[in-house]
């Protein structure tokens, strides 16, 4: 019987000597639609947030905006953090614009996907520091005339949510303390939403053990992904990867204002997003968990009825 290899797993080959990833050039991706044609509820248009890091951002608007007595409402905005393990996928692949559209729509909201910097060749905290890019990118937008008009004249930036899906979820964490120990007037987070948020630690949990082999998250792939992202001198119980093996840390949650936890039960870190809960909680934040029994890890990118449960809980949780 041939060893298990997480790099054959996810079709990528590493580079030791110059820290750098070769990826695959399959993943799919949808360009934007700034004229969209008769029927498209979207339009997303690409700009630039850091040209020293070359980040960008895909941002979404609804294709009808509603208006009160003839004038346009405004939308919240929720700055969005793409999945791929902390190493793949970018703003533009297929499932993340898919994700973003219907969001926009049906919220509706105007949206910042945020394409942050890919380990290993960033290791953390290089995307907690672009979502704190990003943050500051909008709330400059809203207060410059000349700003980006999306922003500028569409959103309401005292909405600002903060929305994470996988390691997304953790970049939403992370940065959201920050962010409210900041003065972003007249930005305000309204809440952070985390999508299955990845975390992980050296003492394996339960539900890592009895889905050491899953099909889609291995526990050698899910190492692996700790071990290209975090920072080389540390272990998996530092607090990028392991928040609630950090007493000094939890300091700074009682801070943090309303989260939403979504998660499924037959994803392997099912039991590190339910202890993350219980911290939440513990630390005073007011927490809407929703956990469902059945379901594995990004089971609401491949099923449309998982897909729209989602949705209607984010709705929810926004409006």
């Amino acid at each position: 019987m041939s060893k298990f290899d997480p790099y054959t797993h996810l079709n990528i080959s590493h580079d030791p000597a110059t820290d750098t990833l070769t990826r695959p050039a399959t993943t799919p991706t949808t360009p934007t639609n700034t004229d969209p044609t008769p029927g498209d509820p979207v339009v997303s248009k690409d700009v630039t947030l850091n040209p020293e890091t070359r980040t960008w951002a895909r941002i979404f608007r609804p294709t009808k905006l509603p208006s009160n007595d003839n004038t346009v409402a405004r939308l919240p905005i929720i700055i969005y953090f793409h999945h791929g393990g902390w190493i793949l996928l970018s703003a533009a692949d297929a499932a993340a614009h898919t994700n973003c559209s219907q969001i926009t729509s049906e919220v509706p909201a105007i949206i910042v996907s945020v394409n942050y910097r890919l380990a290993p060749e960033s290791r953390l905290p290089a995307q907690h520091h672009d979502a704190l890019d990003a943050i500051h990118w909008v709330r400059a937008q809203a207060q410059d005339p000349k700003g980006e008009n999306w922003i500028r004249d569409y959103a309401d930036v005292s909405r600002c949510y903060l929305y994470g899906c996988g390691c997304g979820g953790n970049i939403v964490f992370f940065s959201g303390l920050k962010a409210y120990q900041l003065q972003l007037e007249p930005l305000k987070i309204s809440g952070i939403i985390m999508n299955q948020p990845m975390f992980g630690g050296v003492q394996r949990t339960n539900s890592e053990l009895r889905f050491a082999t899953d099909q889609l998250l291995p526990l050698p792939v899910l190492d692996l992904m700790w071990d290209l992202a975090l920072p080389k001198t540390t272990d998996r119980n530092h607090r990028y990867c392991n928040p609630m093996a950090d007493e000094v840390h939890k300091d700074l949650i009682k801070r943090l204002g309303r989260c939403l936890v979504i998660g499924f039960g037959g994803d392997p870190m099912i039991d590190r997003q339910q202890e993350f809960v219980t911290m939440l909680v513990a630390c005073g934040v007011k927490v809407d968990a929703r956990f469902d029994d059945l379901g594995f890890h990004n089971v609401d990118f491949v099923d449309s009825r998982r897909a729209a449960a989602v949705l209607n809980i984010v709705k929810e949780f926004i409006i």
